[in-house]
């Protein structure tokens, strides 16, 4: 039995240690806005944060989350939008939007460690997979957070 704190509730799940986070979130706690993608960390569909920080809850044991806190998709924005939130709809980022609950959670941890970054930050710290390849309009949505002008 774990106890957690997810999104400011505390839940308890009757599950094996080695259950990845991912499916604690999803099967245990019902909350299906975190997605399953790939299953190795690679493609970034099942980031949510963990002690502040973005992380792929796909690998992650469940056994490993200690009392850090987890905050999914659901947790973010719960009075009202977050900003990154704001900026994917006022800049039509999904397309068929899979990947985009994992894609927000890993620019609010950006920002989060740097609210200015520049396109190398940005390529080097959102290594989420997105088919639909909706990248100029994911950095558009970023750029206008920061203040920084719009690619061309």
């Amino acid at each position: 039995m774990f106890s957690l704190k997810v999104n400011g509730k505390v839940q308890q799940v009757d599950v094996e240690p080695e259950t990845p986070l991912l499916w604690v979130l999803r099967d245990s706690i019902g909350l299906t806005g975190t997605k399953f993608g790939c299953g190795v960390a690679a493609c970034g569909a099942c980031t949510v944060h963990l002690g502040g920080m973005p992380i792929r809850s796909c690998i992650m044991p469940v056994s490993a989350v200690g009392d850090n806190e987890v905050v999914t998709i659901e947790g973010l924005g719960v009075a009202q939008l977050h900003r990154v939130q704001q900026a994917w709809i006022e800049y039509q980022v999904p397309q068929c939007g899979y990947c985009q609950s994992g894609m927000i959670m890993a620019v609010v941890g950006l920002l989060r460690r740097r609210p200015n970054p520049g396109d190398d930050e940005i390529n080097e710290s959102i290594t989420n997979i997105c088919r639909c390849g909706t990248y100029p309009r994911i950095r558009n949505a970023i750029r206008s957070l920061t203040g920084a002008s719009k690619a061309a």
